[in-house]
């Protein structure tokens, strides 16, 4: 990863605990920090447990990203960092970002979980911020680590100290868990057992999301919010989905997490060709004269997202990375500072379905035989009244 980005890189067991190093190092509790509505919630609950506001930021309604120019200069003037997201791999305006940042005196963070292998400004996103974090679950699929990069090489002992300080000892438990789990998952796909799991995942009380949010339980978040910064008090929000987070890496996982890098370029070259075939599609909107990044999922837009999903889902195609609704609308005023101008994000949230570029011809052919039709253009959605989608479903 040094040799990718030309910087400091610091492993760590988790993009998630990589991003929370950041944020205590550079922002002193009580700040607030711009960021994506149309994000995993995880994000938010580590943004909120390094002691942070979250600040719900406009975006553009085709891939996503920070819209710069519909956040009101009263916000930016309020800010003590702004944190992109790169959505699926497409590039948050980095370089305009940078220069903002760089005029109002404060970081950017670069959360680049799903853009190994992006480009933006000429440059590989996650080369733009103080610090950047990847995820190694994502494109390299080794279903565990991250990198955390700096753009001071000076303070590669210093953060290397603030995350041994906050790992986890490792156990021997898990790591024969990680090392037989692809074999396990490998056997319930060939046996079409998917659904018999999900049931015994329920039944044992492992599934922590009954639907594509986590509940948010507001009390107890509250209560955890008063204790912030302080990751073990939101431990019950962050480890969802990945209770391993925090836990250090014993050497079965880094044995795999090498191979699965070895593969890296590999995979980059297939996801960039299935990104083409996918933005060539008609549920597509692709940049216009933008070349075709490796995405690590396409947003196709849908008219009917969720029959979209289940027709998928017949053909063993599961459908992952849905963000809805957007964060402002799940999490509500009491732990975030709302868009001003949400409509673009509820429409996003609502509509794109992330097709895995990997499996590109398998997704054009279910969508082709369901019938799925293109979602109607956004239209203009920047406005602050431009709420024609509604509000998400917890939202008023």
């Amino acid at each position: 990863m040094r040799g990718r980005l030309g910087r400091e890189c610091v492993y760590v067991p988790s993009c998630r605990f990589g991003l929370y190093v950041a944020l205590r190092h550079w922002c002193p509790p009580g700040g607030r920090v711009l960021m994506s509505p149309v994000n995993d919630d995880v994000i938010l609950f580590v943004v909120l447990a390094a002691g942070l506001r979250p600040v719900q930021a406009p975006l553009h309604p085709l891939d996503a990203s920070i819209d710069i120019a519909a956040v009101p200069e009263e916000t930016w003037n309020s800010l003590s960092a702004v944190l992109t997201t790169n959505l699926y791999g497409n590039p948050d305006p980095a370089p305009e970002l940078r220069a903002r940042c760089d005029a109002l005196g404060i970081p950017l963070f670069e959360d680049a979980a799903h853009a190994i292998g992006s480009e933006v400004g000429g440059r590989p996103v996650g080369t733009w911020g103080e610090a950047s974090v990847f995820s190694l679950s994502k494109h390299a699929g080794a279903q565990a680590g991250g990198i955390l990069s700096l753009s001071d090489t000076g303070l590669g002992d210093a953060v290397r100290g603030t995350c041994e300080h906050l790992l986890t000892a490792g156990r021997a438990s898990s790591e024969l868990a990680y090392a037989v789990r692809p074999y396990a998952e490998a056997a319930v796909r060939g046996l079409g057992l998917r659904r018999a799991a999900r049931s015994a995942t329920g039944l044992l009380g492992l599934a922590e999301r009954d639907g594509i949010r986590m509940p948010l339980r507001p009390d107890a978040l509250a209560r955890a919010v008063g204790a912030a910064p302080d990751l073990t008090a939101f431990d019950p929000w962050v480890r969802v989905d990945m209770h391993t987070y925090r836990l250090r890496s014993g050497p079965l996982r880094l044995r795999r997490i090498r191979r699965r890098l070895g593969r890296l370029d590999r995979v980059l070259t297939r996801s960039r060709d299935g990104t083409e075939l996918l933005s060539s599609t008609r549920w597509a909107r692709p940049r216009a004269g933008s070349e075709a990044q490796p995405l690590f999922r396409v947003p196709l837009f849908v008219a009917d997202r969720d029959a979209a999903v289940a027709a998928l889902a017949r053909r063993g195609i599961v459908v992952g990375y849905l963000y809805d609704p957007p964060l402002d609308d799940y999490a509500g005023e009491m732990f975030t500072d709302l868009s001003p101008a949400p409509g673009a994000a509820r429409w996003f949230a609502r509509h794109a379905l992330p097709a895995d570029p990997l499996r590109a011809r398998e997704v054009i052919d279910v969508l082709e035989r369901s019938g799925a039709r293109p979602a109607d253009p956004p239209g203009d959605l920047t406005r602050p009244e431009a709420t024609s989608d509604g509000p998400g479903p917890f939202g008023d």
